[in-house]
């Protein structure tokens, strides 16, 4: 009597790739025939938890779709093939144990926040019921968990440079993973399954705009490329400290963020990619950095590791209690572009149309939203977890935490100034004419302050306020310092400060709108 063939079962979630894949490799090693298997969870396609914004947006969607195909590509070329389907994965699976007989194993790897973390105890209820092995193995990280320096996650320190400094003196990243050429086959007589349409998921296929800084598709091969391009056929990678910052075009920084959302790059690959470029080209600042980067994405994770549900609360990591806003007219204002600061709403409008934001826009928006506008920092964190293309859910709650003032930074009240930052970034204004259209015939870095211009000056731009383009919701003191013409002040109205006032300012003084405090 022959002895049934081992079949084990790999979930595939956001570790979409064949290269250094620790799951497959696994599999491969312990199986007869692996079932690779990527479900298109229909939980992903509903509303977000407390403002209902669709959790999928049409560009991330796109990203994630074309990274699902090159998937199976890649694994039919190594003798697979990459399972589709759309249901709960536990569900899925459960089906998957009936028809295929026998399972040794349902394997996947382990993610670390709630709605995943359910995911994976449902998955291990089925596979007690059938009386199947349930695995979870760790490979998010460039760190892994079990290197770390401390006794237990509860011991992570709160603030990112001293993780980061125990972490480089007494960690090393582990090697990649040699992956084999072939990768056992399928079991026979199963459905291969289709790759579903926007349309099936419920939303559009997004409109291309040739504005975009990320006009790069989804999948591991685009993400390899991306690196080979970045690394070694342009050096651009030994300048990425200078020019990280930037904010027009694909290239100021690596773009790796969207392909390491959903497991289309290894971290380690890239780490060692960095290791291979500094022997053999040059090690600097530069280099370093795409690594201190790296490490900021571990320290998200690990966070979440530690807090579990309170990276979602309203009161953080911190406990802390804030007066937070829900007022949707402003809410709306930021999310759709139009709050009359130009940096903001430039960005607001790159988001929407293309699924992305430079890091530095983000830090900008993520401040004007929670300390100009005191509004709930999740209803942004949630508007971002439907339009980044390059969503994480540690990374981006992570980052909303610390721009709120409830994670993870060691300086209280961090403020950005919007004019000094969009003054500092793109001081010619060249990115608010690419995105603010309104304001294109400004020149200079007038463009970052159209409300401080006079009437001639605006009617020769053909700018009219609160007409073709909107009074500020808001005009922080701090920005006057950073503004070298006074407001034009209407005849009719001297003494009675300058009509373009936004109204919760007015009947405060000429003083207090131009007031000189501390630049932050």
């Amino acid at each position: 009597m022959s002895t049934p063939a081992k079949i084990i079962i790999c979930l595939l979630r956001n570790d979409l790739r064949f290269h250094d894949n620790e799951l497959l490799l696994w599999a491969h090693m312990n199986a007869d025939h692996i079932i690779p298997l990527y479900c298109f969870d229909p939980r992903h396609y509903l509303g977000t938890h407390h403002y209902n914004f669709p959790k999928t947006g049409p560009h991330r969607l796109k990203f994630l779709l074309e990274s699902v195909k090159d998937l199976r590509v890649t694994l039919k070329k190594k003798g697979s093939n990459l399972l589709l389907r759309r249901g709960p994965p536990e569900d899925v699976i459960d089906d998957l144990i009936k028809q295929v007989g026998p399972v040794s194993t349902v394997a996947l790897q382990e993610e670390v926040t709630k709605e995943e973390l359910d995911v994976e105890r449902s998955i291990k209820q089925v596979c007690s019921q059938h009386g199947v092995k349930y695995l979870t193995i760790w490979g998010s990280t460039l760190y892994h968990r079990e290197d770390l320096p401390f006794r237990h996650i509860s011991s992570l320190p709160d603030v990112y440079t001293q993780f980061r400094k125990a972490v480089e003196i007494q960690c090393k990243v582990r090697p990649t993973l040699q992956m084999p050429e072939k990768l056992k086959s399928l079991p026979g007589g199963l459905e291969e399954g289709t790759v579903p349409t926007a349309d099936n998921l419920g939303q559009q296929d997004p409109l291309s705009d040739p504005r975009t800084a990320f006009p790069c598709s989804g999948g591991e091969s685009e993400a390899l490329r991306r690196l080979q391009h970045y690394f070694w056929d342009t050096n651009l990678v030994a300048s990425y400290k200078d020019t990280r910052n930037g904010l027009i075009g694909v290239d100021y920084s690596t773009k790796f963020a969207p392909w390491l959302a959903l497991g289309c790059i290894s971290p380690r690959y890239i780490f060692e990619q960095i290791q291979k470029y500094e022997r053999e080209r040059t090690a600097n600042q530069s280099t370093y950095w795409v690594v201190f980067e790296l490490l900021w994405r571990d320290y998200f994770r690990f966070v979440a590791l530690k807090y579990g549900r309170r990276i979602f609360l309203l009161r953080g990591l911190q406990d802390k209690t804030v007066p937070w806003k829900k007022d949707s007219k402003l809410f709306d204002a930021w999310k759709e572009g139009r709050t009359g600061v130009p940096f903001v709403d430039a960005n607001m409008r790159e988001l929407v149309m293309t699924g992305f934001m430079s890091n530095r826009g983000r830090q900008n928006v993520a401040s004007f939203l929670t300390k100009d506008l005191g509004i709930d920092w999740r209803m942004g964190a949630e508007w971002f977890e439907y339009l980044l293309v390059d969503y994480d859910v540690c990374s981006n709650y992570g980052n909303w935490l610390y721009s709120a003032g409830l994670g993870n930074d060691p300086r209280e009240n961090r403020k950005f100034n919007m004019i000094k930052q969009g003054l500092d970034y793109d001081g010619n204004g060249d990115y608010i004419r690419l995105w603010v259209t309104e304001l294109q015939q400004i020149k200079g870095g007038d463009a970052h302050t159209p409300w401080a211009l006079s009437a001639p000056s605006l009617a020769h731009a053909n700018v009219s306020l609160g007409e073709t383009y909107p009074v500020p919701i808001v005009v922080a003191p701090e920005w006057s310092r950073h503004i070298n013409q006074k407001p034009y002040v209407p005849p009719t109205r001297r003494g009675k400060g300058p009509s373009n006032i936004p109204k919760q300012h007015k009947n405060r003084g000429i003083d207090f709108y131009f007031s000189r405090n501390k630049d932050v």
